[in-house]
């Protein structure tokens, strides 16, 4: 077994994200005044392996210091009859750290579909009327150039 706090390279990470991550949104409802709900989505980092990798998202939780938790989902059987074994999930819906260290981390650094589900991720983000105000801000300086002028993680 890997010990957790070996770093990884930048590079090792992307890779992993290649194949195991995902930039989607997580849909919240909330009621207001105990009568209507409104709904809005976060946008949100994750990458999730089977549970015998979990030492391994440990260490990519360490290497960019991100403050998440890992939780970890048992055995489950599909309709079908097929047996996915237990996953481990790393999960970043905070904003300073999608700001600060997932955006700088891959922007540009992507290729292929991941790549492009990276851009479109972005360009929803200050797109979509569901997506709170103040994570718009990644937009807004993702579409000012910051990122091209301050490139993170070489």
């Amino acid at each position: 077994m890997i010990p957790d706090n070996e770093k990884l390279s930048y590079e090792y990470i992307r890779g992993l994200v290649e194949g195991e991550g995902c930039f989607t949104f997580c849909s919240v409802k909330r009621r207001k005044d105990d009568i209507e709900e409104f709904r809005f989505i976060i946008p949100t980092f994750v990458i999730g392996m089977h549970e015998r990798d979990t030492n391994l998202l440990i260490m990519v939780k360490n290497t960019l210091k991100l403050r998440n938790k890992i939780n970890t989902y048992p055995p489950r059987e599909r309709k079908d009859g097929y047996k996915r074994g237990a996953m481990s999930h790393l999960v970043v819906r905070d904003l300073g750290q999608l700001k600060n260290i997932i955006v700088p981390l891959f922007y540009k650094k992507l290729k292929g579909n991941k790549g492009r589900q990276f851009e479109q991720w972005l360009e929803k983000i200050g797109n979509d009327p569901a997506v709170p105000d103040s994570y718009k801000f990644i937009y807004k300086i993702y579409k000012a150039g910051f990122y091209d002028r301050n490139p993170g993680f070489e």
